[in-house]
């Protein structure tokens, strides 16, 4: 208690002075002064109180009713009118709950009782500072286990589920449900599940306070990742698909930054089929920080698709594989590919058919029929019902347009979806987006038209229905009309090019409008053409005001002429010239094509502009993630966009690719990195010293990879990384010295010698004593690596070389460097110590001589601390262990006071390290 002791009070008048006052505590017990304190008018005295609590504790913690007493009276200071000190006892409350905790069996239950109810109360405090220390003091008391599990359901979740009532105070609704949020994790998925989840899936839905739907979508992926996946599926989803088409644009904004956390709590065709789609739509956003956001979480969220069990393919559903198929599917299944590969080709070679706007949604059956092995689906039998839109809601909005849109598809993949419900509603925002313009893609019912066409199969109802209400492939009216509206949307779009999506979208339309003049000379002479727009465009001017993109029906007759990949390359089965031929090479079946447009996307200058202007950079973090979740077969949908940023004219995203370019080439295997890293690779050996530090830092990860012949390359240029922009930059040395030490495993004992020696002996004679602390020991492990080769040659010039360089060198910093060499190599191994006393330790023992007192001390510490540890030293008699015992007494005698000491004692540190500091002030 001696603060309390110090504390000021109105002393009486006849007092003698300050020193009485200070008397007069110390004659009082501990309860005395906190009883005396705690009354006091002067409000510093009862915050002393509350800071000194557990002081208290501790002076009378062999008394169990002294400790009691003590608790008790924290509940009467808890009760203070001055928010300070209240806020002060609150922040004391988590060490005294230690406390407590570790002297359980003098008292027991003090916490529950005394503590817990206070912390507990102050939630719903009046005062914020209160309130946002007793939320502090919460978290800390869950995060450290001080809380009972019975005391987390009857104490603290019922009063935070009445602070998240409808008639709460919205500053401490808000609060609560984050305190719920961030308290999910620490309690586990049963209390969550039980009395967290219900509640907060009501706060999702705050029609009132869009600030507490914020907190909500902020923490939308901790809750997931709590629950689990069944109740994510079942519960959450929903809200989360509110949320992320909430009329408040921060709202959808933390929507998008947890979007990754949210996916990887879900099943993969969940992933694919609903959240692909609604990502888009954030990336669309019309505002633009949701569009930053949702760019951002773009590559995290690609990499949630990544499965190390199917080598590129997409994920099975609860690990089903081909052998869990009944025979019978087996067998539908074999003859359907059969049918396809006479068609389209392999199975394989066939990519899934995403729409070409920037901005489409994604993931239609086709996805799933023709880009899937044939263990991962089941086809139904009716191929005319074949494509399921992205979400069940997206389900329920193409019902409602059944009249207008002729191209009906059900589901193959979700029977259970009611598709003909009429109680299918959608809120009003969400009637027209980019997905509703996208409709059902054209190529798969097309090209299943066809095939049921070649099976003697009828066509469908919807089928029939289609074909009565389009003309036929040959009719040149359509190609037409088609050349018309393409002309029309063309000009209506043209006012709004600063856009760079609107921009892309004219392109894909004027790519559409001059294949739409090839195909009629093509249509008339072969009638290869699978498709027409079969749909009525959309209204252009619908979404102008925003800066969502529209998907018209005319970018899906592009998607209409299908292009394989195979190979790498583009195999075009009709269509010869169109623009999108790029990017049709860049089509792959892991993840949805649209999300992998989109990520290619960022690498657009005008994405800066409009987006963020760091976006590149978001990019570059992301790429080994997505190439992970790609795979190497796919690496081609990524060289372009690596190649872009590995040009960026900003450093930083050039620096980023740097440090990442090792775990890239362990993606891609020796061949392609052989081929597109090595050429980047050795860009950024010339880049920027903030690049080029990048490189260095893994050199030996990345250069390990790598053929021999190739390896062997670098060897040239390892002496270029000793010229830096900034002399300064000694960091950057120290950081080589530690590279070439992994590197010495890696070539031969001639490569060694005669490439890295030169580098190794010029770092020891750095100007900065750090780099050279880490190049005596490349020195050392190069002694090493010499001397045990065959035949030791190198290793015995390499010694002459140090004893001529640094053991004779006419400044006293070399001939130290060169007793930290010898010391080094003694503590390591490095050298047979009747090696070491045949090559080095004569030079050694001569530096005794030294007219440099560092020099001296150094070696005294070197011979007692280091070589007489050895037991060839100890064991045997020999004449170098004479000689040594002879150069120690004459350095007991010097006249250099720190010499006599470090060669008559045997000091407790032998660290090289600590040997170098001590002598830093003299050998910087």
């Amino acid at each position: 208690m001696a603060d309390l002791s110090l504390l000021q009070e109105d002393l009486p008048e006849d007092a003698d002075g300050p020193l009485d006052f200070v008397s007069q505590d110390e004659m009082l017990t501990p309860l005395g002064r906190l009883d005396k304190y705690a009354a006091s008018e002067n409000i510093f005295n009862r915050q002393m109180v509350a800071r000194s609590l557990l002081d208290t504790l501790r002076e009378v913690c062999d008394d169990e009713g002294d400790c009691v007493a003590v608790l008790e009276r924290i509940g009467r200071l808890a009760d203070d009118s001055e928010p300070t000190v209240r806020a002060e006892l609150m922040e004391q409350v988590p060490h005294i709950a230690l406390f407590c905790q570790e002297n359980r069996p003098s008292i027991p239950y003090a916490f529950s009782k005394y503590l817990l109810p206070i912390v507990v109360r102050y939630l719903a405090d009046q005062n914020n500072q209160v309130r946002k220390t007793s939320q502090a003091a919460l978290l800390a008391l869950l995060e450290q286990e001080l809380i009972e599990r019975f005391d987390v359901e009857t104490k603290v979740c019922p009063v935070l589920i009445e602070l998240t009532a409808p008639d709460s105070n919205d500053d401490v609704k808000t609060e609560a449900v984050a305190i719920m949020c961030k308290m999910a994790p620490m309690v586990g998925k049963d209390i969550t599940e039980r009395l967290i989840l219900p509640r907060f899936c009501e706060m999702c839905c705050d029609c009132r306070m869009f600030h507490v739907r914020k907190v909500c979508a902020a923490n939308f992926g901790d809750i997931c990742s709590v629950v689990g996946q069944q109740a994510t599926e079942e519960m959450l989803l929903p809200r989360f698909f509110q949320l992320c088409s909430d009329n408040v644009w921060g709202v959808r904004k933390a929507c998008a930054e947890c979007f990754m956390a949210v996916s990887c709590a879900t099943c993969q065709e969940i992933r694919r089929t609903k959240l692909s789609a609604l990502f888009i739509n954030l990336i669309s956003d019309p505002s633009r920080w949701v569009r930053q956001a949702a760019f951002q979480s773009l590559g995290p969220f690609i990499s949630t698709f990544a499965n190390p069990s199917s080598s590129g393919q997409c994920f099975r559903e609860e690990g089903r594989s081909s052998e869990d198929v009944p025979a019978e599917e087996r067998s539908r299944i074999a003859d359907h590919d059969a049918e396809e590969e006479e068609q389209i080709g392999p199975e394989d070679d066939a990519p899934a058919d995403f729409s070409t706007g920037p901005e489409s949604a994604l993931q239609d059956c086709a996805a799933e029929t023709f880009g899937n092995s044939a263990g991962d689906i089941s086809v139904p039998e009716d191929s005319s019902s074949l494509c399921t839109l992205s979400s069940e809601s997206h389900q329920e909005a193409a019902i409602d347009e059944n009249d207008k849109k002729p191209a009906n598809c059900k589901s193959a993949f979700r029977p259970e979806v009611d598709t003909s419900s009429p109680d299918s509603t959608l809120l009003d925002q969400e009637l027209f987006n980019s997905f509703h313009f996208w409709r059902t893609p054209i190529l798969e019912i097309d090209l299943d038209k066809e095939l049921q066409q070649d099976s003697g199969e009828p066509l469908s109802p919807e089928g029939s229905g289609d074909a009565s209400g389009v003309p036929g492939p040959g009719s040149p009216n359509i190609t037409m009309a088609t050349r018309k509206e393409l002309e029309e949307m063309i000009e209506n779009l043209e006012p709004h090019m600063d856009d760079p999506d609107v921009k892309a979208q004219v392109e894909v339309l004027s790519a559409a409008l001059r294949a739409s003049s090839l195909d009629a000379h093509e249509e008339a002479s072969s009638g290869e053409h699978r498709s027409e727009p079969q749909d009525e465009l959309p209204d252009c001017h619908a979404d102008q005001d925003t800066s969502v993109p529209l998907i018209s029906a005319a970018e899906e007759s592009m998607d209409a002429t299908p292009h394989y990949v195979h190979g790498g390359s583009d195999v075009i089965a009709s269509g010869g010239f169109s623009p999108d031929e790029e990017r049709r090479s860049k089509v792959q079946d892991v993840v949805p094509q649209a999300l992998l447009d989109q990520y290619l996307s960022m690498t657009d200058p005008s994405r800066a502009q409009t987006v963020d202007t760091e976006i590149a950079k978001h990019c570059a973090y992301s790429l080994p993630g997505v190439a992970l979740t790609l795979g190497r077969q796919n690496w081609h949908c990524l060289r372009e966009t690596y190649e872009t940023l590995a040009s960026d004219m900003q450093w930083k995203v050039r620096r980023t690719l740097a440090f990442s370019i090792h775990e890239l080439a362990v993606i891609l295997g020796d061949q392609l990195t052989a081929a597109d890293l090595v050429p980047i690779f050795n860009g950024f050996l010339k880049d920027l010293d903030e690049v080029r530090i990048g490189v260095l830092k893994h050199l030996h990860d990345f250069l390990k990879l790598l053929h021999i012949d190739k390896r062997r390359e670098y060897l040239y240029q390892l002496q270029e990384f000793l010229v830096t922009d900034n002399s300064r930059n000694w960091r950057f040395r120290a950081e080589l010295a530690e590279q070439l030490i992994l590197l010495l495993e890696l070539y031969s004992p001639r490569d060694v010698y005669d490439y890295l020696r030169p580098i190794a002996l010029n770092l020891c004679a750095d100007k900065v004593s750090s780099v050279r602390w880490i190049s005596y020991k490349l020195v050392s492990e190069m002694v090493k690596k010499l001397h045990t080769a065959t035949p030791p040659t190198f290793g015995v010039d390499l010694i002459n070389e140090l004893v001529e360089n640094f053991g004779r060198c006419p400044k006293w910093s070399g001939r130290q460097a060169f007793v930290f060499v010898c010391q080094t190599v003694i503590e390591d191994d490095c050298l047979p110590m009747d090696q070491f006393a045949v090559h080095l330790m004569p030079h050694l023992l001569t530096l005794a001589n030294d007219r440099v007192p560092n020099v001296r001390v150094l070696l005294a510490k070197t011979l007692r601390q280091t070589l007489l540890e050895k037991e060839y030293f100890l064991a045997s008699a020999s004449c170098h262990q004479e000689a040594v015992e002879q150069t120690i007494m004459a350095l007991q005698m010097d006249r250099d006071s720190d010499v006599k000491y470090f060669a008559s004692i045997h000091p407790s540190s032998t660290k090289i390290s600590e040997d170098a500091v001590s002598t830093a002030s003299s050998t910087y």
